[in-house]
């Protein structure tokens, strides 16, 4: 490893798609790490399955990249709001940020939060005003609102005279004026090293440490990640691991490991300023401190922003329970809850319910990222209706704000401003730009934004764009209406025939195909009305001895309306629940039967 000097340590922040992990491959790519013949994929960092498919990173990814004689260590972090507690924990590991702008959007609402945390902690970022090869690109006005934004969140004078370049992740340069030769990302590169204070710390003091991220291997079990603070630490080194009430216990080190581009790298020894994962702590938890036997400390817990959102999770107690999950008794839902409890603080599990447990996070797609990690292996659950969580202050009630940013075609602006008003926003700015586009801010409550992002898509016919984050806490704001719509509930349990689909899909939209299996009291539709309508999916046609089968008539079938799992969730209404199995997502009402439904309804 490189000497504290000679290292820098940086984590990359932005909004969601203001392109960091594509930055972050070209920089992988110019680093000479890989072998000529090796094939290497698109947003290389982003390794976790649902990262790939979603497009976006969930998790903050660590990698080591050589430069000269020097060691850039960079962390690349979620832009989506609902991650943020990534980004806020391990700012503590690092002497700067790389802060990405789009050169055509400029400053985004994430960009805000990722900023703020940068700037209390007193880091000096650096401005990376990305994409600036792509039409309507605008690096100017991008770079002025960013000074804006800087001023505006209080920055210090060394703050605000921050260091900036030009970049394009995508085509691989970096500049540092506009003007200059776009050949590759050295300029980016030097500015780092130029700009980047080398990791604070003395070798000749003491080993210190916090945890402030977990992995787990399957040899050696759970391993802490962080910044060595002081001295260094050795393979098979007796250290002290203090939790947060203080207690120490010894452990001994098994395994040292260090980055070096999408690679591990096992080490004998690290020392102050390498950002390293130690094994052999068997109980350590994020935010523990891990320093020297003869001299233990507890370092401040980390801080993290209150959750907004809940909801609860029982097993799955539908007519198909256990057909397709190995994991559906209550007893295997609290183990795994337990197990993400420990390795994952920005979420608030509480698993002493007896007939459910309930899960808090900072929003639907925080919360549905874990749920689809359980579904895939092999966890059925029944879902409720997501919740915000309201505080009570001075005797007010309160709940959370969303500060929600809108793009959309001049055309839609209308629609959603009504939208907006009978979902209890406050308008706060609005401009149309010469190409069209109109760009609306609103404060709106977490439960206005709920089951909306749908409705919006369908609205500006995918054209529009919708983004939120936390702003504050504030007074509450009275009722919204919740979905207009009403559901068609499976009568009697069967298959689905194309016969009553066909004549069932003019009440509504169907959510079953021909053939699938379906329970009394499922969800098969939405009704064109209010109300709800029981129907008998499974009915077939009766055949006499005038009409034969062979006589039908062609039926033609609108395909059905599939369903993702955060979808699901916003759909919902307080008497559904969501069943999840690893090979289906289906709705259903919580008293299934007609009975009992009208006997709980009164």
């Amino acid at each position: 490893m490189a000497s504290r000097e000679k290292i820098r340590n940086i984590a990359i922040v932005a909004h969601i798609d203001h392109g960091k992990t594509t930055m972050l491959d070209a920089m992988l790519k110019q680093a000479n790490i890989f072998r000529e013949n090796q094939v290497t994929a698109e947003r290389m960092m982003d390794s976790y399955d649902q990262e790939r498919e979603r497009g976006i990173t969930i998790f903050a990814k660590h990698t080591s990249i050589p430069y000269l004689d020097y060691q850039v260590n960079i962390i690349d972090t979620p832009g989506h709001a609902d991650f943020s507690a990534e980004v806020e924990r391990i700012l503590g590991m690092v002497s700067s940020v790389l802060l990405l702008v789009d050169a055509q959007e400029g400053p985004m609402p994430q960009t805000r939060f990722v900023l703020s945390k940068s700037l209390k902690m007193g880091l000096k970022p650096i401005v990376v005003v990305n994409k600036i090869d792509r039409p309507f690109a605008d690096p100017d006005r991008a770079l002025d609102l960013t000074f804006d934004l800087f001023s505006e969140l209080g920055a210090t004078d060394e703050q605000l005279d921050f260091s900036y370049c030009y970049a394009s992740g995508l085509s691989g340069f970096a500049c540092k004026h506009i003007d200059d030769p776009r050949v590759d990302m050295r300029p980016l590169f030097d500015l780092i090293i130029e700009k980047v204070d080398a990791p604070p710390g003395d070798i000749n003091e003491p080993f210190l440490m916090q945890a402030l991220t977990l992995f787990y291997d399957d040899y050696v079990g759970r391993q802490a990640c962080g910044r060595i603070l002081n001295g260094k630490v050795s393979k098979g080194q007796t250290i002290g691991h203090v939790n947060k009430d203080g207690k120490m216990v010894r452990a001994q080190i098994s395994k040292i490991e260090g980055h070096r581009g999408l690679e591990k790298i096992e080490l004998q020894e690290a020392s102050c300023g390498d950002i390293v994962v130690l094994s052999g702590m068997p109980e350590v938890m994020i935010g523990d401190t891990l320093c020297d036997v003869q001299k233990p400390i507890t370092l401040p817990p980390i801080k993290l922003d209150e959750p907004t959102v809940s909801i609860d999770l029982a097993v799955n107690s539908s007519p198909f329970a256990g057909r397709s999950g190995k994991h559906v008794t209550m007893n295997k839902l609290r183990e795994r809850l337990e197990r993400e409890k420990k390795a994952n603080i920005s979420l608030k599990i509480d698993l002493e319910g007896a007939e459910y447990l309930t899960v808090q996070g900072r929003g639907e797609l925080h919360l549905s990222v874990l749920i689809e990690a359980m579904r895939r292996e092999g966890y059925e659950t029944s879902l409720s209706k997501p919740k915000v969580i309201f505080k009570e202050v001075d005797g007010v009630t309160q709940e959370p704000i969303e500060r929600v940013n809108i793009e959309v075609p001049e055309a839609y602006s209308g629609s959603i401003i009504e939208e907006m008003s009978k979902r209890k926003g406050e308008m706060q700015s609005l401009e149309t730009s010469a190409e069209g586009i109109t760009r609306m801010e609103y404060l709106l409550p977490t439960r206005g934004l709920m089951g909306y992002r749908n409705d919006f898509l369908t609205k500006t016919r995918g054209l529009g764009i919708l983004t939120s984050r936390f702003d504050h806490y504030g007074e509450f704001r009275g009722a919204i209406q919740g979905r207009l719509a009403g559901v068609m509930i499976a009568s009697s349990s069967g298959k689905a025939t194309g016969y009553a689909e066909f004549q069932l899909q003019e009440r509504g939209s169907l959510f079953v195909g021909p053939g699938e299996d379906v329970y009394e009291g499922m969800v098969v539709g939405e009704h064109a009305r209010d109300n709800d309508l029981d129907v008998n999916i499974c009915k077939e046609k009766q055949l006499t001895n005038v009409r034969a089968s062979g006589m039908d008539e062609n039926i033609i079938l609108t395909p059905p309306r599939k369903f993702t799992l955060e979808q699901a969730i916003d759909y919902i209404q307080d008497d559904e629940l969501v069943e999840v199995t690893p090979a289906v997502i289906r709705m259903r009402k919580k008293y299934l039967t007609q009975a009992d439904r009208k006997k709980f309804s009164r």
